[in-house]
């Protein structure tokens, strides 16, 4: 396949501008974004008329040859239906997360790829902000030491206008969740990438702060981890003003504490402790020993590895998104396999449904059971 990759978008709402921004940020010269399709025509129209695009239904998109990727922004609910539909008809796919909202969906998605031979990943741009990449660049090499405890808090708010601004939203039906899976999916998706598989959840859920809602707006649970750590998440979309999500972890050796999106702090046994407060690019050097990315293949035209840092040392809105779209193009291109791919966003999506579980049994869930019993029930 040459370039440029030409891309459809499914789904205009509020997330799809950011993908419109990744792909035309790339260059022409290497991706075009040609149609889009939404099951609101009015809004279709408009966001086509915006970006001057051309409108499209669902199934012109999935037949028509000129367009090579496609882009998926719906509800959650809808991700593996439309992902696998596209893949079946020869596309590459990148999806908004989470993967979808159930087990059995993200299987089918992930299973519709590996049939199609065509390139599948999922959003989950926090793995590409250079806090990210730097600290587990930091973890593979062991500066750490053994992993103690892993900490992640996602307090943050949305207003009662939020959830009644679309129907989808609050529900189990089509969003799968409430604060852990739609807002927390991403900083769930860090911990696992960062501090390793995990072994049990046991958690509690509460709605508190939200009326006309079926799901949690509040989330506590406690973590093992198969490497011996232990570990809470913390999520709710009831802490107002809201907050930077935040992940720390805490190791024998040291300890690293991402805080929106920045590498705050990194302190090493006979180190310097290192916070990045607009020098975010000299405090990286002097704690990894170098600036390696490790998400391999990123320098497609428009060459580029880890989003840029703003002042504060966190990437600015925007770019992480762009750093996932040129991995994606790159293994559309190649052949490779993305860093966010079926499988790695699937276990994201497991460790929300086991906590949903935990908190409607009240028991301990083991990980390996829970996966276990699912195969067994489907």
């Amino acid at each position: 396949m040459s370039y440029p990759l030409r891309f459809a978008i499914v789904g205009c709402g509020t997330i799809a501008p950011t993908h419109v921004d990744a792909i035309a940020a790339l260059g022409s010269d290497v991706a075009v974004l040609t149609h889009c399709c939404d099951i609101d025509t009015n809004r279709q129209n408009e966001f086509a008329g915006r970006y001057e695009l051309i409108p499209s239904s669902f199934a012109d998109i999935l037949s028509n040859p000129k367009i090579d990727a496609v882009s998926i922004c719906t509800p959650s609910g809808l991700h593996a239906e439309l992902g696998a539909a596209t893949l079946a008809a020869g596309k590459h796919v990148i999806t908004e997360k989470p993967m979808d909202i159930s087990l059995d969906a993200c299987d089918k998605l992930r299973n519709a790829a590996s049939t199609s031979g065509k390139t599948l990943s999922v959003i989950c741009q926090h793995r590409f902000d250079p806090a990210s990449q730097e600290a587990r660049d930091l973890l593979e090499n062991g500066r750490l030491g053994k992993i103690v405890l892993i900490d992640a808090q996602i307090c943050w708010y949305r207003s009662q206008g939020y959830y009644d601004s679309a129907g989808w939203r609050g529900t189990w039906e089509m969003d799968g969740g409430g604060c852990l899976m739609n807002q927390g999916v991403h900083t769930v998706d860090l911990l696992r990438w960062l501090g390793g598989e995990l072994e049990t959840v046991y958690a509690q859920t509460r709605t508190s702060a939200h009326e006309r809602i079926a799901v949690e707006d509040a989330v506590s649970a406690t973590l093992t981890f198969k490497n011996g750590a232990i570990g809470t998440i913390t999520a709710s979309t009831a802490a107002y003003p809201g907050f930077p999500a935040r992940l720390s972890i805490y190791g024998s050796n040291g300890s690293l504490i991402i805080n929106g999106d920045a590498l705050q702090t990194v302190a090493i046994q006979g180190e310097e402790i290192i916070q990045t407060a607009g020098a975010f690019e000299s405090a990286i050097r002097v704690a990894s020993g170098g600036t390696r990315s490790v998400v391999p293949g990123l320098a497609v035209p428009p060459t580029g590895t880890a989003a840029p840092a703003n002042e504060s040392g966190a990437p600015a809105w925007g770019d992480a998104h762009l750093t996932q779209f040129k991995d994606f193009v790159h293994c559309c291109q190649t052949g490779e396999r993305p860093l966010v791919d079926g499988t790695g966003a699937r276990a994201a999506v497991a460790v929300v449904l086991a906590v949903y579980e935990s908190a409607r049994t009240g028991q301990v869930i083991s990980m390996e059971e829970f996966e276990k019993t699912r195969e067994a029930t489907s």
